[in-house]
């Protein structure tokens, strides 16, 4: 058996894990059926050393226009199209006399 050399150590430290609530710009429904491409929540159920698998409440499609029939999408760690998910801010009604 070869010995295996590392230059550095490998990386334990993950920036996802299973359970995590993410933000995945992808092209999914809105409310009223229309199909869009925008940040979309959903839950990280499985973390491989390249990709997150990231579920969800809506449908959700892939870019050549195919429906992801388990609404989960795969995506690489280190895309500009993942985030942890940002809670919106609901703005505060001005308080009446």
């Amino acid at each position: 058996m070869s010995d295996i050399y590392f230059t550095s150590a490998p990386n334990q430290k993950e920036a996802y894990k299973v359970g995590d609530r993410v933000e995945v710009y992808c092209d999914h429904e809105d409310k009223d059926g229309n199909r869009i491409r925008d940040w979309l929540a959903g839950t990280v159920v499985q973390v491989d050393p390249k990709m997150i698998a990231v579920q969800f409440e809506e449908n959700v499609y892939l870019t050549d226009g195919w429906m992801v029939p388990d609404h989960v999408l795969w995506c690489p760690k280190i895309s500009s199209n993942v985030r942890l998910y940002q809670r919106k801010k609901k703005r505060s009604r001005p308080r009446s006399k």
